[in-house]
């Protein structure tokens, strides 16, 4: 068990990773920096995400890990998390069932940059996470904690913190969001997947549980 301040790094592009990290409180993010000091996120973690399983076979990061908010997060070393996956098959179909999961929210990611228009990425953005919130029973009605950054959401979607802050005030204006201290509201839902083009099914929320045919 371990605990992370806020804004720091839990491991770095390059360094040797020797454990698999669950998320159990608080949220992280996945990111790629460039040399120049420009940074991309391509991943959000919440409770109950796995930071990378198996991670522990590469040589070394191609990818950075920070928490966003304080973290409190389990180290799994790597010949338990083995034994884990060797004693129950169901277990093992769950972690295959979360990497393909991984991998679909990484091509909607790709495709919310490269396709979607500023306030479509956004939308979509407070989309996935609500709705992966709601999922975990960390959302309460309309609303859920919100610790993200104009600065978060720039590095996410491939926006300049100002393009950021315009594109926040029309989705405010059009009554689709409201933000107050950390705290996101979402008063209409419906309307904000329509408009961001939302098709939550790369989420696989209603998958059936890993052991069932």
């Amino acid at each position: 068990m371990r605990e992370l301040p806020a804004r720091r790094d839990l491991i770095r592009e390059g360094d040797k990773p020797k454990s698999v990290n669950l998320v159990l409180e608080g949220w992280a993010c996945r990111y790629k920096q460039l040399p120049n000091g420009r940074r991309q996120t391509v991943h959000f973690f919440v409770p109950g995400d796995l930071c990378d399983a198996n991670v522990f076979i590469l040589g070394e990061m191609d990818h950075s890990i920070a928490s966003i908010t304080p973290l409190k997060y389990a180290e799994i070393g790597p010949a338990d998390f083995e034994a884990l996956m060797a004693q129950s098959a169901e277990i093992t179909r769950a972690l295959w069932l979360n990497e393909l999961v991984n991998a679909a929210v990484a091509r909607e990611w790709v495709a919310n940059v490269g396709q979607r228009t500023a306030l479509e990425r956004i939308a979509h953005v407070f989309c996935e996470m609500f709705i992966r919130l709601s999922s975990l029973g960390l959302s309460d009605g309309d609303s859920c904690d919100w610790p993200l950054t104009q600065t978060d959401l720039a590095d996410a979607t491939g926006l300049t913190a100002v393009h950021v802050n315009r594109t926040l005030q029309d989705l405010r204006g059009r009554g689709l969001v409201r933000t107050s201290g950390r705290r996101l509201v979402v008063p209409d839902l419906d309307a904000l997947k329509r408009i961001s083009m939302f098709n939550p099914n790369y989420l696989h929320l209603n998958r059936q549980s890993p052991g069932t045919r």
